[in-house]
């Protein structure tokens, strides 16, 4: 994927490059998968359109049209092809990383905002008219809100449709649709089949395969990936009674299970890793849901993607770092390694503030506490699930007993769960970074270093560094480089705009063997808000 010139707005482009429709068909000719989820591929002689690595014979250049989103393919009047399914690709990796009004949108609407909300309430998140916003999508995407939002209904739909045996009427409200007419034409026009007959292309067994009440879903991914990493991220963080790794049902493969709080209810969401023998470029992760409320099922998909950065573009990624003399080597044994967000941003700014000054393990244990203290119980558990995580409200009223913590990082935690709760910062997919950062930077207590990880974390930022940090400058230590911050910030210039990426490197190289001269697990640069931890 090295094929790319700069170019004007309106072509489909890939972050800040654009691919010509020569290069696309190039990617279709050869069935590269690496960029499904970048462009959608339209046959005028069949009125489909296909992922690039459809494994039908490849049309002829004269039939083909080329479109960024799935929803302008369906807007111009094509249908999903039945054999490459490219409704379930990756999404771009556009939509994670830009910070424009685009992508913070695309954001928003792969949560649900949509749906919830309306036109209105997303452009009123985004501080834009609808008339403005619905402008810009049409011109840059081809297909305005509404008809981005229809696009991942329909998509929803054919998931139960195909995975469960729910009644057709309680799948049209579970995917969104507002009348069963409405779901009836549009499943109709996006899959020229009736949600019957969607219904039947699938084993009764196949949708019967999972536990009564759990949806079984495949997470896809493009390139490599490196679940090991991600797993074992997540376990070293994992807050007892809220998140759990056990075994999986495959020997070598661990399974990382959590509880999510969601806009209708709540839900328990188990990842499966790869496990040992499954190539890095599989594909997929199994998962699997149980939701209170089926209408959460869009918005607790697109949180988990978010938590394992799966619409990450890793050849883009490892093919900058790669080439790095410092980073080179471990690019090269370990390809595929992800930037990791989070489920909810409210609960990942308490636990980075809760983790300042203190071990991982000590930060887990007070994380415990709270969940145990100000958490809402399940009405029954599931294995080491018990707990939901407090809430930013419930947390900005707890009683000083209960933060075990110095008198100043207690004050910022309070301040930080009052200015969630009442909206004052926001954390959501829809804000703009550098706004988010000045609003959590004017809170007492709040440091670079925390507003950093939120904004790597919680606002999928690919290009953040740390340079103060402890792990970055043990991981620069053991590979032989100056770990001091000014030093660390010089080398950190060369892996823009992958930074956050690189940050993971250097965590890896730095937990791989003790740290050199380490005795603690803090940062040694102190701001003025107190010395931030590298261990939220």
């Amino acid at each position: 994927m090295s094929d790319f010139r700069r170019s004007s707005p309106g072509r489909c482009r890939r972050l800040d490059y654009v691919i010509d429709d020569e290069t696309r068909y190039r990617a279709v000719g050869s069935r590269d998968a690496r960029f499904d989820g970048v462009f959608f591929t339209a046959v005028r002689t069949t009125g489909i359109y296909c992922r690039p690595s459809c494994p039908a014979v490849t049309p002829k250049r004269v039939n083909c049209a080329f479109y960024p989103t799935a929803a302008a393919a369906q807007g111009a009047g094509f249908r999903a092809c039945r054999r490459c399914r490219p409704d379930s690709v990756p999404g771009s990796p556009e939509w994670n990383h830009r910070a424009d009004l685009v992508g913070r949108a695309m954001r928003l609407i792969g949560d649900g905002v949509v749906d919830r909300e309306g036109v209105a309430g997303l452009a009123g998140r985004l501080g834009y008219s609808s008339r403005q916003l619905q402008r810009q999508l049409t011109a840059e995407l081809g297909a305005g809100p509404i008809a981005l939002a229809r696009a991942q209904r329909a998509q929803t739909a054919r998931l139960l449709l195909q995975t469960t045996e729910l009644p057709v009427t309680e799948v049209a409200f579970a995917a969104g649709f507002a009348s069963v007419r409405q779901f009836n034409d549009t499943v109709r026009e996006v899959y020229d089949r009736t949600p019957s007959g969607l219904r039947t292309e699938v084993s009764a067994d196949r949708r019967g395969g999972a536990p009564a009440g759990t949806l079984s879903l495949r997470l896809a991914y493009r390139g490599a990936l490196d679940s090991d990493h991600l797993i074992d991220f997540l376990a070293l963080r994992a807050v007892p009674g809220v998140e759990e790794v056990v075994a999986g049902g495959r020997p070598g493969v661990r399974t990382y299970r959590r509880t999510l709080t969601l806009p209708y209810g709540h839900g328990i969401a188990e990842v499966d890793g790869l496990g040992t023998g499954v190539r890095p470029d599989r594909g997929w992760l199994d998962c699997r849901l149980r939701l209170t409320d089926l209408r959460d099922l869009t918005t607790a998909v697109h949180r988990l993607r978010a938590l394992f950065d799966l619409d990450a573009d890793p050849d883009a990624v490892d093919g900058q770092l790669a080439a790095d003399p410092l980073l080179g080597g471990l690019v090269r044994s370990r390809p595929g390694l992800r930037s990791p967000g989070h489920v909810d941003p409210h609960e990942l700014a308490v636990r980075a503030v809760l983790g300042q000054q203190i071990t991982v393990a000590a930060a887990r244990t007070l994380a415990a506490r709270l969940a145990e203290r100000y958490g809402a119980a399940l009405p029954e558990p599931s294995g080491g699930l018990r707990l939901l995580f407090p809430t930013a409200a419930a947390l900005a009223d707890a009683e000083p007993a209960d933060l075990a913590m110095p008198e100043a990082r207690r004050r910022a935690l309070r301040g930080l769960c009052a200015a969630l709760a009442d909206g004052t910062v926001r954390l959501d997919g829809g804000v703009e970074r550098e706004q988010a950062a000045a609003e959590l930077l004017a809170l007492p207590g709040i440091g670079p270093w925390t507003v950093g990880y939120l904004r790597m974390r919680a606002l999928a930022d690919p290009d953040v560094f740390l340079p103060g940090d402890a792990g970055v400058r043990h991981g620069l230590l053991r590979l032989g480089h100056p770990g001091d911050p000014k030093a660390a910030a010089a080398a950190g210039a060369a892996w823009a705009p992958w930074r956050s990426y690189a940050v993971h490197r250097l965590w890896a190289a730095a937990s791989a063997a003790p740290a050199p001269a380490a005795t603690s697990a803090f940062s040694s640069s102190a701001s003025a808000s107190g010395s931030e931890s590298d261990n939220a």
